[in-house]
């Protein structure tokens, strides 16, 4: 029986953008972590990791392509990730979709490679964890299930990334702290407030060499 493994040709990168970043009180996407918006660090670091790239998001961003939802009145994640699937399906070559946060500018630069490497089967999901926390948004997805998570969004009333999951077959990889010039970093660190990003305007200075 030959082992089934995944490379970066197979698979294609969307940022997830189209939150409504009501703790925030504006666009994540656009907000600035030093002299680069946040869209522009996560998809800098994902470009290197994948096949292709693209936006989940409601208007144009970073020169790249946008998918926006296919269901109507902002319908969570879900909705993001199906919308990454049904844009990688149309991709040449490509059999898988890997999704990431626009508000986490510090995942790990081998996010997608240790996802891919921990797929046994063709139709296994991987998502990331850190912590002891599982970051199901950070995720690497077979595009075959696109059809049944669209029914999944239609019908189910709470829509939770977790829920789905526990429908199919997943395998999670935890990540290690990143070490920087202050302490351990945890790489799902999310923007979610003001203070949130002013916390990650250190983190950024620590980073740097």
């Amino acid at each position: 029986m030959t082992e089934f493994s995944l490379d970066r040709s197979d698979i294609a990168g969307i940022v997830l953008a189209g939150g409504r970043s009501q703790r925030m009180g504006r666009d994540k996407a656009s907000v600035m972590l030093g002299t680069e918006s946040l869209l522009h660090h996560v998809l800098s670091r994902l470009a290197q990791q994948v096949a292709a790239v693209a936006v989940n998001a409601d208007v144009s961003a970073e020169d790249v392509p946008v998918v926006p939802d296919r269901f109507p009145g902002k319908a969570g994640p879900l909705a993001g990730i199906h919308a990454a699937m049904l844009y990688a399906a149309g991709l040449p070559a490509i059999t898988h979709v890997v999704t990431v946060s626009v508000d986490c500018p510090f995942f790990p630069a081998d996010l997608v490679a240790r996802l891919a490497a921990a797929i046994e089967r063709p139709s296994q999901i991987a998502i990331a964890a850190s912590e002891g926390r599982s970051h199901p948004v950070f995720g690497l997805w077979p595009l075959t299930l696109a059809a049944d998570l669209e029914a999944w969004i239609a019908t189910d009333e709470k829509r939770r990334v977790r829920d789905f999951l526990l429908r199919h077959d997943v395998t999670e990889v935890a990540f290690p702290l990143h070490p920087t010039r202050a302490s351990l970093l945890d790489p799902f660190f999310n923007i979610n407030t003001p203070d949130d990003l002013v916390e990650a305007q250190r983190w950024l200075e620590a980073l740097r060499v």
